[in-house]
């Protein structure tokens, strides 16, 4: 599978999945410190809403490594070089960055 249709793949499943359908309750069990740090930075309301956008980001971070595996298999690994030239010339460092990238 090319990582083109592999990104299609992906979309599809994105698009009819993650965040879609009524709510239901589950239980999950966190340590006290985590639950205190919660409360404190939403309040006691929202934690669901919270928690939802948390593990949406994490399921997105799991499936873009996934993509990237798939990318390195298929076209062999980065060139990090190429990658520290590339964030150079968009940090806006070294004008000679912009020619090596």
């Amino acid at each position: 599978m090319t990582v083109c249709q592999e990104l299609r793949r992906v979309a599809l499943i994105r698009a009819r999945g993650w965040g879609e359908g009524p709510t239901r309750p589950v239980s999950v069990s966190l340590h006290e410190g985590t639950i205190a740090a919660l409360k404190e930075r939403i309040g006691k309301r929202g934690m669901s809403a919270y928690v939802e956008a948390l593990i949406q980001r994490q399921l997105e971070r799991d499936r873009l490594r996934e993509l990237i595996e798939v990318a390195e298999e298929e076209h062999g690994p980065v060139d990090r070089s190429a990658v520290e030239a590339k964030r150079a010339v968009l940090r806006g460092e070294a004008a000679g960055a912009a020619d090596a990238a």
